[in-house]
C-alpha cells in the first residue's frame, strides 16, 4: 500500500476534520475526539467544557481543534492513501504541551531538552495493521532529526493484549523503531529514541 505522510498545517485542516468525522471512529470505538485535549491547560479545558451545558461537547471539541490548528498549537502528521486522510499522529515539541494539563500524563519537558513527543495515534479501522502507524512514526523521527531534536519520546501503555482504541500506540511499534525504556509515569511507559 502506498502511504503518504504530511505534516499538519492550517491548509490541511479540512483533511484533518474529514478523517476524524468520517473514518477515525467507524469501528464504534469508545473514544470520540479531535485530539485537541493534549494541548490544553487545565484552565483552557475548564473554559471550553465547563460552560457547555445543553450543548454538544463534540462541537466544543471541534471548535477548540479549529483554533489550535489555525494557531499552530495542534501539531502532528496525517497519513494518506489514495488521496484521502486515513491516519493521524499527534506529535510535537514537548515544550509546547502544557506543564499543568487536565490529564495525568508527562508529555511536557523543558524547551532546552529539544525532545519531540509522540502522543496519540488514530488509524482508520480498515487501514490498521498495514504499516500506517509505522510510516507516521518514521516520518516523525526523520523530521525530528532534521530539526535538531535530541530525542523522540513515546508514552505507550504496557499491556499484554492489543486494544484497537489504545491511542498511544503499542510498545512494539516503538521497539521496532529502536526506542528503549526510560521510565514510567502516570500509568504509561516513557520510551526514548536518542537522535543526537
Amino acid at each position: 500500500m502506498d502511504i503518504e505522510i504530511r505534516k499538519l498545517t492550517p491548509a490541511l485542516a479540512a483533511d484533518y476534520f474529514d478523517f476524524f468525522e468520517n473514518r477515525a471512529f467507524t469501528d464504534d470505538s469508545p473514544y470520540r475526539c479531535y485530539c485537541q485535549v493534549y494541548q490544553m491547560t487545565k484552565e483552557q479545558y475548564q473554559t471550553a467544557y465547563d460552560n457547555i451545558k445543553g450543548q454538544d461537547p463534540g462541537r466544543a471539541s471541534r471548535d477548540v481543534a479549529e483554533r489550535q490548528i489555525a494557531d499552530g498549537v495542534l501539531q502532528g502528521y496525517l497519513a494518506y492513501a489514495a488521496g484521502k486522510s486515513i491516519g493521524w499522529c499527534n506529535a510535537g515539541d514537548r515544550a509546547n504541551y502544557p506543564a499543568y494539563p487536565p490529564y495525568d500524563v508527562p508529555f511536557h519537558a523543558p524547551a532546552e531538552n529539544r525532545e519531540k513527543a509522540v502522543v496519540c495515534f488514530e488509524i482508520s479501522p480498515e487501514y490498521r495493521r498495514k504499516g500506517v502507524a509505522t510510516a507516521l512514526l518514521r516520518q516523525i523521527i526523520t523530521d525530528a532529526g532534521a530539526a535538531g531534536y535530541t530525542a523522540v519520546i513515546g508514552f505507550p501503555v504496557a499491556r499484554d493484549e492489543c486494544y484497537e482504541w489504545d491511542c498511544p500506540g503499542p510498545v512494539r511499534l516503538y521497539e521496532k523503531a529502536g526506542f528503549i525504556l526510560a521510565g514510567e509515569q502516570g500509568g504509561r511507559l516513557i520510551i526514548r529514541l536518542r537522535l543526537n
